[in-house]
C-alpha cells in the first residue's frame, strides 16, 4: 500500500511539473512573441487649422489689397491662447481694406437673426461691413479694388446654419466680379455622418441655399470645392477658388470646439444636439434659448404637465433677449448628457408634438419647412409616422449626396 501511495504521489508530481513546463512554455513562447513584434505606437499629432498654416498662404496675400470675412472664431492658436486673423494680418503687413460680418457679427455678440448694422471696429479701425440683414451679399461697390477675398469661419456642419450660405454668396458676389477667394479651412465637429432631409429647390431660403441633406459631413472647405465644382453659384459661374487645407484631422475625430462659434452653441454637448433640436425652430418649442443650456433642452408652457417632470423658465440673457416662452414655466426634457451624436433624430420633436395639448400652437409652418427643406416633413409629425419611418424617407437622396460629396473629401 506505501508502495502504491508512493507511485501515485510521483505520478502526480510528474503530471504537475509537466504542466507547469507547458504552462511556462507557452508563456515564454507569448513573452518572446510580444518582444519581437513590432510595437505600434501612434504618436497623437495635434490638429493644425489652416489659419495657423501661415507659410501656405502669406505668400498668396502678398502685395494683395484684401478682404476678410471673418468672426470671433477666425484665429490662430498659440501655446499662450489665441491671436485673431485679422489682427495677425495686419501686424504682418497685409493689406486688409475692410472686413465683411456674417450673422452674430464680427465679434459673435448678436442674436440669431438680429440685423447687423456696418460699423467700424474699435480695436483695429477697419471698416465691418455686415452680410446679415438686407445686404447679405457684398456688393460690386464693396469688392471694388480688392484683389483677393478671404473667408474663415468654424462651421458646424448643419444646413441652416447660415455661415455656409454666407460662405456662397460671397463665392457668388467674388464670381462676378473676377476676384479670387481663399478659404482657410477648419474642422467640422459634425463631419462624421450625413443624415437628414435633403432641401428641395422650391424651398430654398438663406437657411439652405443649395439640395444637400441637414447634415452633410463636410469641412467648410470641402464644401467650398462642391459649390464651386458643381457650378452651384448663380448662373452657373465659378470662381477662382483656393483652400488651404487642416493637417492631421480626419472626417471620424472627436473635436471639441475651443471657441463657441455662435452665442447659442455653448459647448460640445449643444453642437451635436443642434442638427436635431434645431427643428424646434421653425415651432413655438424653446429649445433652451434664455438658459444656460441652449440646445440642451427643451420645452413649452403647453405641453403636458403630467407627462414630464423637468421645467425651466427662459430669460433674457446673452445671445436671446427675447427667448420664446420668456418667463413661462417650461414642460420638458433635460438633454445635457447626451453624448456624440451619430444621426439626426426626430426623437424629440415627435415627442414634443404628441405631448403638446393643443396641436395649432406648435408648428410656424414657413419657418420649419426652410428649416427642414421641405413642406412634407410637418405632414409626416402631424401623421404620427415614426422616425424610423420618417428617416426612411430620406435614404434615396442622402446616397446621391453621398456619391458627390465623395468627390470633394480633402480628409
Amino acid at each position: 500500500m506505501l508502495f502504491l501511495s508512493n507511485f501515485k504521489s510521483t505520478v502526480l508530481l510528474w503530471f504537475l511539473v509537466l504542466a507547469t513546463c507547458g504552462n511556462d512554455s507557452e508563456n515564454v513562447a507569448e513573452h518572446t512573441q510580444s518582444q519581437t513584434e513590432p510595437q505600434i505606437v501612434q504618436e497623437k499629432k495635434e490638429i493644425v487649422v489652416a489659419a495657423n498654416r501661415t507659410e501656405a498662404y502669406l505668400p498668396i496675400l502678398k502685395g494683395k489689397k484684401i478682404a476678410v470675412v471673418a468672426n470671433q472664431t477666425s484665429v490662430i492658436f498659440k501655446p499662450e491662447g489665441h491671436t485673431h486673423l485679422v489682427d495677425s494680418l495686419l501686424s504682418l503687413g497685409v493689406d486688409i481694406k475692410h472686413v465683411f460680418a456674417p450673422e452674430h457679427g464680427f465679434r459673435g455678440n448678436f442674436d440669431a437673426g438680429e440685423h447687423v448694422n456696418n460699423s467700424k471696429d474699435i480695436k483695429t479701425g477697419l471698416e465691418l461691413i455686415s452680410l446679415h440683414g438686407k445686404n447679405r451679399k457684398p456688393n460690386q461697390d464693396q469688392l471694388e479694388g480688392l484683389d483677393l477675398v478671404l473667408f474663415d469661419i468654424q462651421d458646424v456642419g448643419v444646413r441652416f446654419y447660415t455661415y455656409i450660405s454666407t460662405m456662397q454668396l460671397v463665392m457668388e458676389a467674388c464670381a462676378e466680379k473676377g476676384i479670387p477667394v481663399l478659404v482657410l479651412d477648419r474642422p467640422n465637429p459634425n463631419a462624421h455622418y450625413v443624415d437628414g432631409p435633403t432641401m428641395e429647390a422650391e424651398h430654398t431660403s438663406f437657411l439652405g441655399m443649395t439640395l444637400i441633406p441637414l447634415v452633410y459631413g463636410m469641412t467648410i472647405g470641402e464644401y467650398a470645392n462642391m459649390i464651386n465644382e458643381e457650378m452651384w453659384l448663380e448662373g452657373n459661374k465659378k470662381v477662382n477658388l483656393t483652400v488651404i487645407p487642416l493637417e492631421n484631422w480626419a472626417h471620424d475625430m472627436l473635436y471639441s470646439l475651443p471657441i463657441r462659434p455662435s452665442p447659442n452653441l455653448p459647448n460640445d454637448t449643444s453642437i451635436t444636439l443642434y442638427p436635431s433640436l434645431g427643428m424646434f425652430e421653425g415651432t413655438n418649442i424653446n429649445a433652451g434659448r434664455g438658459t444656460e443650456f441652449q440646445f440642451q433642452r427643451y420645452g413649452a408652457s403647453f405641453l403636458d404637465s403630467k407627462v414630464y417632470d423637468f421645467t425651466y423658465t427662459p430669460k433674457p440673457n446673452f445671445g436671446s433677449k427675447y427667448p420664446k416662452e420668456e418667463g413661462k414655466l417650461c414642460y420638458g426634457k433635460d438633454l445635457s448628457r447626451t453624448e456624440r451624436m451619430n444621426q439626426v433624430t426626430m426623437d424629440f420633436i415627435i415627442d414634443a408634438y404628441t405631448n403638446t395639448l393643443d396641436k395649432s400652437k406648435f408648428f410656424l409652418t414657413s419657418g420649419f419647412t426652410k428649416h427642414a427643406g421641405n413642406n412634407r416633413l410637418q405632414k409626416q409629425i402631424e401623421a404620427g409616422a415614426t422616425t424610423a419611418e420618417i428617416k426612411a424617407t430620406w435614404q434615396e437622396n442622402i446616397e446621391k449626396f453621398k456619391k458627390i460629396r465623395a468627390k470633394y473629401l480633402l480628409y
